[in-house]
């Protein structure tokens, strides 16, 4: 008499699910490398008795429809703009201008502008509503 079964039992491994958990993973891993920034470096910086103060000015220019520029609410021709933020910015490191200008205003005359900040090596910020 044989009481053998004929079935053997042979383990399983049900893997239906692994495939969402790897998914899943994989999805946050690829998140989360994207929100570190590589580029920081912790670092223990030695003290000093004196810092020198970086010096950081943000002046406001503004042009309106009728091509008039005012720089901090001073109006200012075109022609002595230039001459204005040179000595706006005379003594200082971190050079900004907040630029406000009309929607109606042209390109070009932007662009001019864009180019005084370039040729004086001013960081040119433009200002837009929501």
């Amino acid at each position: 008499m044989k009481i053998r079964r004929k079935n053997k039992f042979a383990p399983e491994v049900f893997t239906q699910s692994l495939n969402d958990i790897m998914f899943f993973l994989m999805l946050f891993f690829l998140i989360i490398s994207t929100m570190v920034n590589p580029n920081v470096i912790k670092l223990m910086l030695p003290k000093a008795a004196a810092a020198q103060q970086l010096q950081k000015k943000q002046t406001t220019l503004a042009v309106d429809a009728e091509k008039n520029y005012y720089l901090d609410r001073q109006p200012v021709s075109k022609e002595e703009l230039q001459s204005k933020l040179e000595i706006a910015f005379a003594n200082v490191l971190e050079k900004t201008v907040l630029l406000q200008v009309d929607q109606s205003i042209s390109v070009q005359d932007l662009v001019d502008v864009l180019a005084i900040g370039a040729k004086l090596d001013i960081k040119m910020v433009m200002a837009v509503k929501k």
